[in-house]
């Protein structure tokens, strides 16, 4: 039973001294706290930074949905990728192609928080479009 609480003694003690260590060399830093901002906006994220990705689509969720006038594709809402016709597909197609190419991945995030799966049949085109 001694050797139980003189364990928890040498531990408080080394935090202790740890936590007076910090306080310490924090107090006499003349380097200010840095306090890192995020890298641009959601239009630059490269999707190297998985960080950013999801940081973006966790502000998307919580924004108002933006529409890329294609409106009558939320009738394919919860429809699996591997599902549309090629009549379907072209469907997006003709959305994707009248927008700018910086717009895509808006347009894929808007899709997304939709409930929207693009088709199988354009995904090779719609990453193209969205790594320029």
């Amino acid at each position: 039973m001694n050797i139980i609480i003189i364990g928890i003694l040498a531990i408080a003690a080394l935090c202790a001294i740890v936590g007076l260590a910090t306080f310490i060399s924090r107090r006499n830093s003349t380097e200010p706290d840095v306090i890192v901002h995020a890298s641009g906006d959601c239009n630059t994220c490269s999707g190297i930074d998985e960080s950013c990705e999801q940081t973006c689509m966790m502000v998307a969720a919580t924004k108002e949905i933006e529409y890329f006038d294609d409106e009558e594709l939320d009738r394919f809402q919860g429809r699996d990728a591997s599902d549309y016709t090629d009549e379907e597909a072209d469907e997006f197609s003709e959305v994707l192609y009248t927008m700018r190419p910086e717009e895509a991945k808006g347009w894929n995030r808007s899709l997304i928080l939709r409930g929207i799966n693009v088709p199988n049949q354009m995904k090779d085109e719609l990453i193209a479009m969205i790594e320029g």
